[in-house]
């Protein structure tokens, strides 16, 4: 049995994390961390819980920590990991980070998009980027993964194929991503009031958001070339969800009937990446509560440009669901262990 201790487990993603956990037959949460609820019951946080977790909040400290379980979820603002790990830590547990601090390879990149000092540059070349569809086997050697960015994840996947392929110009990628709010974190912000949200739509982070950087740096390399993207983020009112539609220009001649089973064959073992009937458009709401990724692609005869489409669940495959897929591969479970919930619906 895994034994877990969670950072921030009572943020949204670390809530999630905790979900599920109590059906992974593998793993034993032995940890509950959150400094804003230290000493209080974890039920009293999510009342969801009732019954069903009758353990104490405690606080973070992760050299306490690392002594008592086997793995560490830090599901943290960005900044707080890079700052608690060090090599004595790393010696004697295995970390998924759920924050940015070990997804871009950069320091300056991310220094510079994050405006925060990053609080352990050294171990960044060894982090792990936990996309499982692409660098499974570099994971399970794993001992420190970067899991990815909600948005990347969703833009990733629903390109990746023809970045690979190289039918796509890779300089003029356009991306546009919607999300619901649970994206923003639990924090208390006037701006994800219910009022100021509902029955409205808004654009936010045009040209700067932070995502912008780890889409490149990933698909530079899944494509071979720089890539250099337009990516515009939206906020919907809506609880879950990613939606995210994306255009490139061909660089060549290729039907539509070719695009299509480049997908195929891109995705055809794995579990959590659907393609999609042809001409069926992904929708949030089929993938709601559950770590799958709908993908589809559509060719644009009069144009000659594609577009590329994803739907997924911001705080499972866009967060916890793929931790725990990471953790899997790291302790040589199989691989959808705990993983293989059904969407919700409605």
């Amino acid at each position: 049995m895994i034994k877990v201790g969670i950072i921030g487990s009572t943020g949204y993603a670390g809530q999630e994390l905790v979900r599920i956990l109590l059906g992974h037959k593998e793993a034993e949460i032995k940890w509950y961390g959150s400094r804003t609820y230290a000493d209080m019951p974890y039920a009293s946080v999510f009342q969801n819980m009732f019954q069903l977790v009758p353990d104490i909040c405690k606080g973070e400290d992760m050299e306490k920590l690392c002594e008592e379980v086997d793995v560490i979820f830090t599901a943290t603002p960005q900044g707080l990991c890079s700052t608690l790990v060090n090599e004595d830590i790393l010696s004697k547990v295995k970390i998924i980070d759920l924050s940015a601090d070990f997804r871009i390879k950069d320091v300056d990149t991310y220094e510079k998009w994050y405006g925060i000092k990053h609080g352990s540059p050294q171990f960044i070349k060894e982090a792990v980027y936990g996309l499982c569809e692409i660098n499974r086997e570099d994971v399970k050697k794993a001992r420190l993964v970067a899991n990815p960015g909600c948005y990347p994840t969703c833009s990733f996947l629903s390109i990746y194929p023809l970045a690979k392929a190289g039918v796509i110009d890779m300089k003029s990628v356009i991306i546009d991503a919607k999300s619901g709010t649970s994206g923003a974190g639990r924090g208390a912000k006037t701006a994800n009031l219910y009022c100021e949200v509902n029955e409205s739509i808004k654009a936010y982070g045009v040209t700067t958001h932070r995502h912008t950087p780890e889409i490149e740096e990933q698909l530079s390399y899944a494509s071979g070339e720089e890539a250099i993207i337009n990516f515009t983020p939206h906020l919907v009112p809506m609880n879950r969800g990613i939606l995210v539609t994306a255009y490139a220009s061909l660089t060549k001649d290729i039907s539509a009937e070719e695009i299509r089973q480049i997908y195929v064959d891109a995705y055809k073992e794995e579990t959590f990446v659907r393609v999609l009937d042809e001409g069926i458009c992904p929708e949030t709401r089929w993938v709601e509560g559950s770590n799958y990724v709908d993908v589809n692609v559509k060719k644009d005869e009069r144009t000659g440009r594609v577009i590329m489409m994803g739907a997924m669940d911001n705080l499972v495959k866009g967060a916890a669901g793929q931790a725990v897929q990471n953790m899997n591969l790291m302790f040589g479970l199989k691989e959808t262990e705990g993983l293989l919930m059904p969407p919700v619906f409605p």
